[in-house]
């Protein structure tokens, strides 16, 4: 029988998803963390997982079976000073779900600096259409099934294969623990400024993925990401198969719907109509379709299956409108992703209408300046620019001076709040990016517009 595991950091996005699945395994979970904000916060409270506030030692008490340690947990942290210090067994939460849920199945990881929550999910949705109730654990909470993961029992498992670091005492990147049998390869850019040192650094770990993926398996890469490419120069020994490239799997520009058609190896396979705009959610319509194609589900099938994708939450998701200003929140947090998000509300709301754009440089690479620079070029399709700089150890204002008039920095948040409601006016879309809760600010901004946050 299952026993009794405590998770230490579960209000984060991956090790709340270890405990759903853990609890649907049949495990009696708890956890504990210091910071909670939907919608982790609101997954496990319909869970029933019993959560402790903090990292206190006197939750040696509660005598789990085993300890699942989170990374956001480091030497120094009471709890688990106080683990090491009684000898009781400890794990990190990749290792955990490898060993106790990974281990047998085929595995679907989906590996990228950008765009890994939405490849995963559509993935996802593509083998649910088909019937195949595939397990995943996702980044993010997809709004097609609710929560961001769920163990079926099934052969296929569908992961969000992060690269940064596995736990404390192992400095793995996570995907390496996950042995995929098919594994895309998104793009790749640097970032995690407090764990490597440089590009070159991420794309080892990237080949250390690459070794893992057996000859019988199947690697779908971004064809036009030069980083990947000198990854799988370093070595391969499982086809390839690449998209955005000709030869490979390649999108058509979009009509005036957002429509596209699809085609593999130069031949048309069908178009996709739905929802979701830009050139990288075309990108990542293409990784899916090909992940699926490698399960048995024809394109023709996937593209139907897209047709119906509702997106992730926190991905460009409308939060509510009050006097006539409507306030998004997405969870673009690098220049790139920032860029693709600007230009994505654009392309939705044309060139008449207002976008402010309010940013949280919530990361470790952000906090440390590492890419400030390229961060006013990523804003340049918005009409306002508001940053929020408390915790930020570089200068703000000097930085974002090249915008001029349009942004402004505000270190105190009740401040931020104030100045974006006192600017925005009726037709305006507010767009908020952080990855983080941003204490509450979309639920605050809605509020001092007139109308609580949907």
């Amino acid at each position: 029988m299952p026993g009794h595991l405590h998770i230490l950091g579960i209000c984060g996005t991956f090790m709340g998803g270890i405990a759903a699945i853990a609890k649907a395994v049949g495990y009696r979970v708890t956890g504990c963390d210091d910071n909670v904000y939907p919608p982790m916060s609101e997954q496990l409270e319909s869970l029933g997982i019993q959560l402790e506030q903090g990292f206190g030692e006197e939750q040696l008490t509660l005598r789990p079976d085993l300890w699942v340690v989170g990374n956001v947990v480091a030497r120094g942290n009471p709890l688990m000073e106080a683990i090491l210090d009684s000898g009781q067994r400890y794990v990190s939460g990749p290792q955990w779900l490898a060993e106790h849920v990974l281990t047998g199945r085929h595995v679907l990881a989906v590996a990228g600096t950008h765009g890994k929550t939405t490849v995963t999910a559509m993935l996802a949705w593509i083998l649910e259409r088909q019937r195949l109730a595939p397990g995943f654990l996702i980044g993010g909470v997809p709004t097609d099934f609710g929560v961001s993961a769920r163990f079926s029992g099934r052969e296929l498992f569908v992961i969000e294969a992060d690269e940064y670091d596995t736990a404390f005492f192992d400095k793995r990147s996570k995907f390496v623990h996950y042995r995929p049998r098919t594994a895309i390869l998104n793009n790749l850019e640097f970032d995690h400024a407090d764990i490597f040192e440089d590009l070159a650094s991420i794309e080892r770990q990237f080949h250390h993925l690459i070794r893992t993926v057996p000859r019988s398996g199947l690697i779908v890469s971004n064809g036009g990401e030069p980083a990947l490419e000198r990854v799988l120069a370093q070595g391969v020994w499982t086809p390839v198969e690449r998209f955005g490239v000709p030869g490979g799997w390649q999108s058509s520009e979009p009509d005036d719907d957002g429509g596209f058609e699809v085609a593999w190896q130069g031949k048309s396979v069908g178009w996709v109509r739905w929802g979701q705009l830009g050139a990288h959610n075309r990108l990542n319509a293409l990784a899916a379709l090909a992940a699926a194609r490698h399960v048995g589900v024809e394109p023709s099938a996937g593209i139907a299956a897209l047709a119906e994708f509702g997106g992730v939450r926190r991905r460009m998701q409308v939060r509510g409108e009050a006097r006539g200003v409507t306030v998004y929140d997405d969870f673009a947090h690098h220049p790139t992703a920032i860029r693709t998000t600007v230009d994505g509300l654009r392309q939705r709301v044309g060139g008449s209408s207002r976008i402010i754009a309010v940013l949280e440089p919530r990361s470790n690479t952000m906090k440390r300046g590492v890419m400030k620079e390229a961060l006013p070029e990523s804003m340049t399709q918005a009409d306002r620019v508001f940053v929020f700089t408390g915790g930020v150890s570089w200068d703000a204002g000097a930085v974002f001076a090249r915008l001029g008039e349009r942004a402004r920095c505000i270190e105190n948040l009740d401040e931020l709040v104030a100045a974006v409601s006192a600017e925005a006016r009726a037709g305006d879309h507010v767009l908020i990016m952080s990855n983080g809760g941003f204490g509450g600010i979309h639920e605050k901004l809605l509020a001092r517009l007139g109308q609580a946050a949907t």
